[in-house]
């Protein structure tokens, strides 16, 4: 059974850094997807991050060139690395994960989550 857990959210001024990370067990398909979503109050959950298994990653363009996503193969944790933060980028954000051979930033795509942890970007 998967099961993933983030940590390192909180809160910070608007230009800061943040580093989240997700510690996944149960991951045993040769080919997965692991990646950060996010959902702020009112809004559909986006996403933000996706890395493959195999090293290819996607960013959705409201983060490109701030956040960066990164894996720990030994360590079964995924980070995202979050740079130069903005009041919009405060949210509950959520690592997922699935058994694909192609890595979307659509959250219908992923059967697996963790329980969030909260960021929040003051101004």
């Amino acid at each position: 059974q998967v099961q993933l857990v983030e940590s390192g959210g909180g809160t910070v001024q608007a230009g800061g850094s943040l580093r989240l990370s997700c510690a996944a067990s149960g991951l045993t398909f040769s080919n997965y997807c692991m990646g950060w979503f996010r959902q702020a109050p009112g809004k559909e959950r986006e996403g933000v991050a996706v890395m493959h298994s195999l090293g290819a990653t996607t960013y959705a363009d409201s983060v490109t060139g701030r956040f960066t996503i990164s894996e720990d193969n030994a360590k079964n944790t995924v980070y995202l690395q979050m740079n130069s933060l903005k009041p919009e980028d405060t949210a509950m954000y959520y690592c997922a994960a699935d058994r694909r051979s192609y890595c979307w930033l659509d959250s219908y795509a992923y059967n697996y989550w963790g329980q969030g942890t909260q960021v929040t970007v003051s101004s």
